[in-house]
């Protein structure tokens, strides 16, 4: 629907607008949809830098524990589990809200098993392992539960599954805010601590940082932001591990105090853009944002890939 630049700002300005459709469509859509994209880019970014550091692998991302697995089971279970499980999850209504409590419910089970392994095992890399393991048994899962579902079911999950940035309300939004707020704060508490690890988890100690409160921390704060985000927004690929090296190459620096508003920043421009993408303007049509994330995200895994020169040819 094509609406006039004055009515927008008029909209905005809370001034009345002729048309009464053009209102709803500016206030409870594309201004939450706005949000929700700020809110999920910025976000994603900020965890996938985090992992990144903690695991010093330029390949992690914000779902390499697990989480955004977790999350997928839990929706699999509550759109499919009718057809495998039966009895109550055919009872269930599927909704918005009903999705995000499963998606949340899924991804903090699995956050307690990570933060359990993570009190037993001291090497970093045998958490990330663990963490793409229970991304295998998850999708294992989800195939299971896909393999005795009907059609209607398994559309169902698809959709969701290719993530969506405007299905949240209002009330939706801010409750998204709030854990982001908790996320990001608990991210700017561990500025001086993500410079340590930069040195080596060694060099850290020797500096006297706890390195296993430390992890903690990173997996707490990365667990609030992705799994929330997972939960209202669906499923959001290559965000979180493109953004820290994109902006890398604006900002050659590898000052976190200077890393994480910028990847704040970036990522929100980089999520506003893939979802002005996906708008197709002037067209009815509407992509999904996971695709054009991937679009974006893809390219730059391969050029990191690329410009690593230990390739065998």
């Amino acid at each position: 629907m094509g609406i006039p630049i004055t009515a927008i700002f008029r909209s905005l300005a809370g001034s009345p607008v002729e048309n009464s459709s053009w209102e709803y469509i500016i206030l409870h859509y594309r201004l939450p949809k706005a949000f929700t994209a700020i809110l999920s880019g910025s976000g994603l970014a900020l965890s996938g830098l985090l992992m990144q550091t903690l695991f010093r692998n330029p390949l992690a991302g914000p779902f390499v524990l697990g989480i955004s697995s977790g999350a997928s089971l839990g929706v699999a279970i509550l759109i499919m589990g009718s057809g495998f499980l039966g009895g109550f999850f055919g009872g269930i209504l599927v909704s918005n809200i009903s999705l995000a409590v499963a998606a949340s419910l899924g991804s903090f089970l699995v956050l307690l098993v990570v933060m359990t392994v993570a009190a037993r095992i001291r090497d970093t890399m045998a958490i990330l392992i663990i963490g793409l393991m229970f991304g295998s048994i998850t999708a294992a899962v989800v195939s299971i539960l896909a393999f005795f579902s009907n059609a209607e079911e398994l559309q169902q999950y698809i959709f969701w599954s290719m993530g969506s940035l405007g299905n949240l309300s209002w009330q939706q939004l801010q409750l998204l805010f709030v854990i982001f707020l908790a996320g990001t704060g608990v991210s700017l508490f561990l500025l001086k601590a993500l410079n340590s690890l930069l040195l080596g988890e060694n060099y850290a100690r020797s500096l006297g940082l706890n390195l296993k409160r430390t992890r903690y921390l990173v997996i707490i704060a990365t667990s609030l932001l992705a799994g929330s985000i997972t939960a209202f927004a669906g499923p959001i690929a290559f965000v979180g591990l493109a953004v820290p090296h994109l902006t890398r190459q604006v900002v050659p620096t590898t000052n976190h105090r200077v890393l994480v508003p910028a990847v704040l920043l970036y990522g929100a421009i980089l999520m506003l853009v893939c979802d002005t993408i996906a708008q197709l303007p002037f067209s009815a049509f509407t992509l999904p944002v996971n695709a054009i994330t991937s679009v974006v995200g893809a390219p730059v895994v391969i050029w990191l890939l690329l410009r690593k020169r230990k390739m065998v040819f």
